[in-house]
């Protein structure tokens, strides 16, 4: 009797803290919504900032988060799974390993705003790309980079050793186990790690701010030179993203709305956010079902 108290207490203890940390998260999220989705409109999602009138949107900072999330996942992607693959089905035992491994690892905790002055010294700086998104997309594949080479390496490991071995009975060799066995079997969760990637990438502002600079120049939707600063597919040009903007607009306090303002923009984000993490646990299971019933 007195073990199945302690069981009950023990239970009831974790699911009162459960509850308690759900509780304070759906009421930070509803907060949130509540304030910002009233001020949230058509015209407000494609209309251009302004810097000292009301009634300014965020049409091009919202264009910039896709972008620059596209030439991030680019750059990450490859070079993860690049990583992630080598660290699971080739990298020996040892102190090289070992010590790739500690470095992941000690990458993965740095502060983001530790990596934009990395980046900020590196590829403006030292690279004189200047304020551009192609120096944003670095920074945030040095931020996301362990991250992503983690959940592939983990998403690899996690396939049974006899997918493996079927492979190379088959008589193929190890590479196209690996790339025709192995990956497809990972890729659900491999899939999942990188939309749970791009939810972190689109709100990431501290890294941005020292890379990606803080302003967003007028868009010409038809001029397509890639070296041009008005060019809406140039990766040489400024570009303030939705996040930065609400951490300007809050620091900066020149714009007459800016409270609705950044009550919009962040009821924006967060919904964005919220569909990178749920649509990422319905595509992984989705994915998941496909494969297994293939």
């Amino acid at each position: 009797m007195h073990a199945k108290k302690l069981d009950k207490l023990a239970t009831g203890v974790l699911y009162t803290i459960a509850s308690i940390i759900v509780a304070i998260l759906a009421s930070l999220i509803l907060y949130i919504l509540v304030r910002g989705l009233p001020h949230v409109s058509w015209s407000f999602l494609t209309g251009k900032s302004s810097s000292y009138q009301a009634g300014g949107g965020i049409g091009i900072q919202l264009y910039n988060s896709f972008f620059l999330l596209v030439i991030t996942l680019i750059i990450s992607v490859p070079l993860s799974m690049g990583a992630g693959v080598y660290l699971s089905e080739y990298a020996k035992k040892g102190p090289v390993t070992n010590f790739v491994r500690t470095c992941i690892e000690i990458l993965s905790s740095l502060p983001s705003v530790v990596v934009g002055l990395f980046g900020y010294l590196i590829f403006v700086v030292q690279f004189e790309y200047g304020f551009s998104i192609i120096s944003g997309a670095l920074a945030l594949t040095v931020f996301n980079l362990p991250q992503m080479t983690r959940n592939v390496e983990d998403s690899l490991r996690h396939v049974h050793h006899t997918q493996r071995e079927a492979g190379l009975a088959l008589g193929i060799s190890r590479w196209e186990t690996v790339l025709h066995v192995v990956i497809p079997e990972a890729l659900p969760s491999i899939v999942t790690g990188i939309v749970l990637a791009s939810g972190r990438i689109f709100g990431e502002a501290a890294a941005l701010i020292y890379t990606a600079g803080q302003s967003a120049p007028a868009l010409d939707w038809s001029n397509w030179n890639i070296f041009s600063v008005t060019s809406p597919i140039s990766i040489f040009r400024q570009a303030e993203t939705l996040a930065v903007h609400i951490w300007k607009v809050n620091s900066e306090g020149t714009i007459p709305d800016g409270t609705a303002v950044s009550a919009g923009s962040a009821a924006v984000l967060l919904i964005f956010i919220l569909i990178f993490n749920l649509g990422a646990r319905k595509l992984g299971s989705y994915l998941h079902k496909k494969l297994t019933s293939a």
